[in-house]
């Protein structure tokens, strides 16, 4: 019964460090959403767009990679024009 009890617990601390790697949780004024990361990594796990700019955002490129612009558009921060437009920006820019 003391190995079952081990292995739970392995396997919900497992689960724990496999969201906290594989997905970035961005605030959004009072709400929280989840964006898939590309790859497993710490790197903006957990991320506040208050008192930045929507350009500020769309800068990081971690961010930038797994989709922060459609989140931003879902949300209501952006129309899907301003997106294009900073996406046009970014490759002319060679940003990314």
């Amino acid at each position: 019964m003391a190995f079952l009890k081990k292995l739970v617990t392995l396997g919900i601390i497992a689960g724990i460090l496999y969201m906290l790697l594989g997905y970035h949780y961005i605030i959004i004024d009072k709400s929280v959403s989840m964006l898939r990361k590309s790859e497993l990594t710490l790197k903006y796990t957990f991320f506040s767009t208050k008192g930045k700019s929507v350009e500020a955002v769309l800068k990081v490129p971690e961010l930038w990679n797994d989709g922060i612009g459609e989140l931003l558009v879902e949300k209501g921060k952006i129309s899907e024009e301003k997106l294009e437009y900073y996406e046009e920006q970014m490759e002319e820019d060679n940003y990314y």
